[in-house]
């Protein structure tokens, strides 16, 4: 009896740890499919400074980009901020 209730109890959990499963893998996949396109990339190397090259070629084009984005951000944040202040 407690064998049938075991094998009950694994058929009913049996699709929820699929579900968690795939819902942690597609978590996992998201940044691999997502690659940069080549103008992002050709603008990031022509116009990147030396600590955002370096880390480009120590961790790779994901986290340089990231760095490269973060710098740009402030400096049009900044921009703005200039324009706003001369009008």
């Amino acid at each position: 009896m407690m064998g049938g209730v075991m094998i009950g109890f694994a058929l009913l959990l049996f699709p929820f740890v699929v579900l968690g499963f795939v819902l942690l893998m597609e978590r996992v996949e998201e940044p691999l499919n997502h690659l940069p396109n080549e103008r992002e990339i050709e603008n990031f190397l022509d116009s990147a400074n030396p600590s955002e090259l370096n880390t480009f070629v120590r961790e790779g084009s994901e986290s340089a980009l990231r760095r490269f984005r973060g710098r740009l951000g402030r400096r049009r944040g900044r921009r703005k901020a200039d324009a706003a202040t001369l009008d």
